[in-house]
C-alpha cells in the first residue's frame, strides 16, 4: 500500500515537472512548420529553432511576422512569445520573412538558402505588384524565373504550352497589351533559351540581382502627414530614409541616406528625422498609431546596423561562411564539369552507336543486294544452260537430216532413169538436193556457232556468280563498326546609442567617418550603373518589340510615372534619391 502511494506521488512529482507547451505553426514562402514550443520561449528561442530547421545562418535579414488589427508587426527577440499581441488560439502562426534587405545580393547573400528565400519573396512582390516592373523587365525575370525551375531549355521537352499553368507575369503587364498567352510564352522562352548552362542558385540570383534595381524594391512605405497636415509616404530601404508623394511611390520628393542621419526618434505619434549636416532642418511628421512609429524604428535601426555593417570588415563568421560558400560553389561547379563531361561522352557515344547502326543498316542493305543479284546470276546462268542444250540438240538433228540428204542425193543419183527426160529431172533433183543439202549444211553450222555463243554466256554467267558469291562473302566478313578512339575529357579548370527617456524613444547614429562613406556610396552607385548597362540594351530592345501592342488606355498610374522616369533618364532607384538642401533653420515643408 505504501509503495503503490509513493509511486503515485512520484508520477504526480514527473508530471508537475513537465514544462507546458503551445503550437505555433511557421510559414516558409515554399513550405509550413509546426512546432511545440515552451510557454516561457522568448521571441529568440522560436526564431532560432526556425533558423536551426532550415540550415539558415545569414539570420540578421529575416523575422517573424504576424499581424495586428491589419497592422504588420515582428515578433521581438527579448519578448515572450505570448507576451506579443498575438492570437492564443493554436497554433499560433507566423511567416518567416525578410525583413532586411541587401544592398547588392551577388555581394551579400552567401547561402544557397538565403537566396532561395529572397527570391521566392521578391518574385511573389512583383507577381502581387507589390513592386512594380516594367513589362520588358517583367518579361526578362521569368525567364530566369523558368530557368530555376525548369533548368536548362529542350526543344523536345519544353514544347509549346509548357508554360500555360505559370504565374510568370503580373497581371497589370499581360492586360496592357493585345499579347495572347502564346505570344508572351514565346517571348520568355526566347530569352530561356540564353540561359543554359546555369544552375538554379544561378538564375535565381541573376533575378535577384535585376530585381533589386526597381524603384520599390525593398522599400517598407508607411502614411504619414507633415505639421501642415499634408498626406504623404514615408519609404524605409537598405539605402536610407525617403518621402513620396502618395500617388507617386516611385520617385521620392526628398531622401536621407543612412550616413547623413544623426538622430532618429519618437514621442507619442510625433516622429523626428536630425540630420548629421546641422544647417539642414530637422524633419518631422505625425502617422496614425504609436504601434506602426515602434515599427518604423525598428526597421531604421535594423537597416542603419546593416548600411555600417556592409561598410567594415566582414566578422569571422561570415568570413567562414564566404570560404565555405567559395568552396561549394567550387564543388558544384567541378561536379556541373563532371556531369557536363558525361553528358557529352554520352551524346558522342550516341552519335557513334547511331552511325554504326545505320551503317550496319547499309551493309544489310548491300547484302540484300548483292543476294538479289547473285540469285538473278543464277537464274540467267540456267536459262543459258538450258537455252544451249537446246540449241545442241537442235544442231545435231540438223546433221543428222543433212546426212540423210546425202544419203538420199547418193541413192538418186544410183537410181538414175536412164532415158534423158528422167535423166533431166533426175539432175534437176539432184541439183535441188545439192541446193538443200548446201542450206542444211549453212543453217547446221550457224546453230553451231550459236550453241559455242551459249556455252561462252554461260561460262561469263558463271563467273559472274562466283563474283557475287564473292562480294557477299566479303561483306559478311567486314567489322560491323570502327575502332573507337577514346576522347579525351579536359579537366576542369558600431553600434548606435538607444535610449527612452519616459515616453519619447530616440536613436543616435555615430557620425565617425561619415563623409567617407559618402564617398565610397557615390562610387558604388557609378560602378553599379556602368554594370547594368548591357542589361538595360536588352530591357530597351525588349520594350521596342513589344511597344506596338500596348494599349494605352490600360496605363496605370505607376506605368506613366515609370515612362515618365525613363524618357528622364533616371528609371534606377539609385537615380532617385534627391538630398535635402540646407535652409537654414527653418523646418522642412514638402
Amino acid at each position: 500500500m505504501a509503495g503503490a502511494i509513493a509511486s503515485r506521488m512520484s508520477f504526480s512529482s514527473l508530471k508537475r515537472k513537465q514544462p507546458k507547451t503551445f503550437t505555433v505553426r511557421i510559414v516558409t514562402m515554399d513550405a509550413e512548420m509546426e512546432f511545440n514550443c515552451e510557454m516561457k520561449w522568448k521571441g529568440k528561442d522560436l526564431f532560432d529553432l526556425v533558423c536551426r530547421t532550415l540550415g539558415l545562418r545569414e539570420t540578421w535579414f529575416f523575422g517573424l511576422q504576424y499581424t495586428i488589427k491589419d497592422t504588420v508587426a515582428w515578433l521581438k527577440m527579448d519578448k515572450k512569445v505570448l507576451d506579443h499581441d498575438v492570437s492564443k488560439e493554436e497554433p499560433v502562426t507566423f511567416h518567416f520573412l525578410a525583413k532586411f534587405y541587401p544592398e547588392n545580393a551577388e555581394e551579400e547573400l552567401v547561402q544557397e538558402i538565403t537566396q532561395h528565400l529572397f527570391f521566392l519573396q521578391v518574385k511573389k512582390q512583383i507577381l502581387d505588384e507589390k513592386i512594380y516592373c516594367p513589362p520588358e523587365a517583367s518579361v526578362l525575370l521569368a525567364s530566369y524565373a523558368v530557368q530555376a525551375k525548369y533548368g536548362d531549355y529542350d526543344p523536345t521537352v519544353h514544347k509549346r504550352g509548357f508554360l500555360a499553368q505559370e504565374e510568370l507575369l503580373p497581371k497589370r503587364v499581360i492586360n496592357l497589351y493585345q499579347m495572347t498567352p502564346e505570344m508572351w510564352e514565346e517571348r520568355i522562352t526566347a530569352w530561356y533559351a540564353e540561359h543554359r548552362g546555369r544552375a538554379r542558385d544561378e538564375a535565381e540570383m541573376e533575378y535577384l540581382k535585376i530585381a533589386q534595381d526597381l524603384e520599390m524594391y525593398g522599400v517598407n512605405y508607411f502614411a504619414i502627414r507633415n505639421k501642415k497636415g499634408t498626406e504623404l509616404l514615408l519609404g524605409v530601404d537598405a539605402l536610407g530614409l525617403h518621402i513620396y508623394d502618395p500617388e507617386n511611390r516611385l520617385t521620392p520628393k526628398i531622401s536621407f541616406p543612412w550616413n547623413e542621419i544623426r538622430n532618429i526618434s519618437y514621442s507619442d505619434k510625433e516622429f523626428t528625422i536630425k540630420p548629421l549636416d546641422k544647417k539642414i532642418d530637422v524633419f518631422k511628421f505625425n502617422s496614425s498609431k504609436l504601434r506602426v512609429n515602434k515599427l518604423i524604428l525598428q526597421l531604421c535601426i535594423g537597416n542603419h546596423d546593416l548600411f555600417m555593417r556592409r561598410r567594415k570588415a566582414d566578422s569571422l563568421e561570415v568570413q567562414q561562411m564566404k570560404a565555405q560558400a567559395r568552396e561549394e560553389k567550387a564543388r558544384k561547379q567541378m561536379e556541373r564539369q563532371r556531369l557536363a563531361r558525361e553528358k557529352q561522352m554520352r551524346e558522342e557515344a550516341e552519335r557513334t552507336r547511331d552511325e554504326l547502326e545505320r551503317r550496319l543498316l547499309q551493309l544489310k542493305e548491300e547484302a540484300t543486294m548483292a543476294n538479289e543479284a547473285l540469285m538473278r546470276s543464277e537464274e540467267t546462268a540456267d536459262l543459258l544452260a538450258e537455252k544451249a542444250q537446246i540449241t545442241e540438240e537442235e544442231a545435231k538433228l540438223l546433221a543428222q537430216k543433212a546426212a540423210e540428204a546425202e544419203q538420199e542425193m547418193q541413192r538418186i543419183k544410183a537410181t538414175a532413169i536412164r532415158t534423158e527426160e528422167e535423166k533431166r529431172l533426175m539432175e534437176q533433183k539432184v541439183l535441188e538436193a545439192e541446193v538443200l543439202a548446201l542450206k542444211m549444211a549453212e543453217e547446221s553450222e550457224r546453230r553451231a556457232k550459236e550453241a559455242d555463243q551459249l556455252k561462252q554466256d554461260l561460262q561469263e554467267a558463271r563467273e559472274a556468280e562466283r563474283r557475287a558469291k564473292q562480294k557477299l562473302l566479303e561483306i559478311a566478313t567486314k567489322p560491323t563498326y570502327p575502332p573507337m578512339n577514346p576522347i579525351p575529357a579536359p579537366l576542369p579548370p558600431d553600434i548606435p546609442s538607444f535610449n527612452l527617456i519616459g515616453d519619447s524613444l530616440s536613436f543616435d547614429f555615430k557620425d565617425t567617418d561619415m563623409k567617407r562613406l559618402s564617398m565610397e556610396i557615390e562610387k558604388e552607385k557609378v560602378e553599379y550603373m556602368e554594370k547594368s548597362k548591357h542589361l538595360q540594351e536588352q530591357l530597351n530592345e525588349l520594350k521596342t518589340e513589344i511597344e506596338a501592342l500596348k494599349l494605352k488606355e490600360r496605363e496605370t498610374a505607376l506605368d506613366i510615372l515609370h515612362n515618365e522616369n525613363s524618357d528622364r533618364g533616371g528609371s534606377s532607384k539609385h537615380n532617385t534619391i534627391k538630398k535635402p538642401q540646407a535652409q537654414g533653420r527653418r523646418p522642412i515643408c514638402i
